[in-house]
């Protein structure tokens, strides 16, 4: 249904496999099966209703994603907290609009709870099943690698990984000598990139993978020469693919191919969708807390002398600085060329602003920010100029965060990453959830981190 909150792999979109076209269509088929059955366990017709509310299920969880769990129990609670976020969407449209009422309770929430364990089972089945059943078919492929570079193993290893593909890499070849060579265990070397067209024709192999460097144009050009008498399948996997790359892809100028490395996931139709879900939600959010913001706002005046908001310059979108709010939780109002990090028992902080921090509602201002165009709900979480000036010195990429705008709450502080920074390994463990969330991004992985952000607010021990 949804992303790993690992990090994740680097997504480069392309042409779909039939494995690969099963593996984001589980969801949606295990979800509709089990509606499906259960309406007729119920003796329920599968018309009308049953089919829109098929077709909404189908909308909210395809494209899905095979997740990687570190556990069984890890896999249960990513499949649980997308489900629900599925399901809480159903449900609140479902009894606004008076559409629930059509179904039979007891068995919707049947099918709500049989959901989760079918899709616990097939994502530790299907990995593990589709491969014997590619081979039992015939279907399995034949690969080679030219290259016996980082990449080519790096390629290697994640084809081995992607077991639903269905490819055996039988070998590499290259042309440099063995101790340039990078040494590959599940890849023998095969022999000299001159060996490799009359190889490919004597063993019958379906795919080449060339992972040469892009220097060496000449012996690319040449090897593609002697491989025009085969029918294998070639592919190019340029070296460009080595640099850390956020929402990669192909495109086109009148003709002349082009390849995305580093580009927002916000532009066009998703540009259109992330604002208006921002300014729906927190407008509707505002209206709710407006009882608590006033509250909140007294109790900051009666408690501690001085402003009921901080305003703080921090960077937004492209690098420019914006003014963001929040309750003030601080004796000091510091925005300065050296700002230094609040930490466990800071004595700047008093008694009340400790309590706003640890739960997070020192925050709710910026739904303001949001509304104005200068944040959004969900996206790395904006940092003082003053830090920012610090960070972007020691940390590779770190300014790629800004090519979205800030969030009240981000990938990064649901997964571990929230509070002081103190050391640089941590704010580079930050920034690396920040760009998977730019790798990454869906209207549904936005939802999975409000839901986490609210049900940490309680029980995050790294806040204060």
């Amino acid at each position: 249904m949804l992303a790993s909150s690992e990090p994740g792999p680097r997504v480069f979109r392309r042409q779909l496999s039939g494995a690969a076209v099963l593996r984001i269509s589980l969801d949606s088929i295990i979800a509709i099966s089990a509606l499906l059955t259960i309406a007729a366990i119920y003796h329920e017709r599968f018309q009308g209703p049953y089919i829109i509310l098929a077709l909404i299920v189908f909308s909210l969880t395809f494209p899905g994603t095979m997740l990687a769990p570190g556990s069984l129990f890890g896999l249960a609670r990513e499949i649980l907290i997308n489900w629900v976020v599925v399901l809480g969407i159903l449900f609140f449209f479902g009894y606004a609009s008076g559409y629930l009422n059509l179904f039979p309770t007891k068995m919707i929430m049947v099918w709500a709870a049989t959901v989760p364990s079918l899709l616990w089972v097939a994502q530790i089945a299907i990995p593990v099943l589709m491969p014997r059943l590619l081979a039992m078919e015939g279907v399995t492929r034949k690969a080679v690698v030219a290259g016996s570079s980082d990449l080519g193993a790096r390629l290697v290893d994640g084809i081995s990984r992607a077991t639903l593909l269905g490819i055996d890499v039988v070998g590499v070849f290259d042309d440099r000598r063995s101790e340039r060579r990078v040494n590959i265990e599940s890849a023998p070397y095969l022999g000299t990139l001159t060996d490799l067209a009359q190889y490919i024709k004597e063993n019958s192999i379906d795919l080449i993978y060339i992972t040469l460097p892009m220097a060496s144009q000449p012996r690319i050009l040449k090897l593609l020469n002697e491989l025009r008498d085969t029918t294998a399948s070639i592919y190019f996997t340029p070296d460009i693919f080595v640099f850390d790359l956020i929402q990669a892809r192909m495109d086109s100028i009148n003709g002349l191919p082009v390849v995305a490395v580093c580009e927002t996931p916000f532009y066009g139709v998703n540009g259109l969708i992330k604002r208006l879900s921002d300014y729906v939600l927190s407008l509707i959010i505002l209206v709710l807390i407006s009882p608590l913001l006033v509250s909140i706002a007294i109790a900051i005046k009666i408690n501690s002398p001085g402003p009921i908001l901080f305003k703080q310059r921090r960077y937004g979108l492209d690098g420019k600085e914006i003014t963001v709010y929040k309750f003030r939780t601080m004796k000091v109002l510091e925005d300065g060329a050296q700002v230094r990090q609040a930490s466990r028992d800071d004595d700047r902080i008093y008694p009340l602003g400790r309590i706003l921090r640890k739960t997070s509602l020192d925050e709710l201002p910026q739904f303001v920010n949001v509304l104005q165009g200068r944040m959004s709900i969900v996206g790395p979480r904006p940092h003082a100029v003053a830090h920012n000036e610090q960070y972007r010195k020691l940390i590779n990429g770190y300014m790629v965060r800004h090519k979205v705008k800030p969030g009240i709450t981000g990938w990064a502080q649901v997964s571990g990453f929230r509070g002081e920074t103190e050391t640089v390994e941590k704010m580079r463990q930050r920034i690396e959830y920040d760009l998977a969330y730019l790798r990454n991004w869906s209207l549904r992985l936005d939802l999975v981190i409000i839901l986490r952000t609210v049900l940490l607010i309680f029980g995050d021990k790294g806040a204060y």
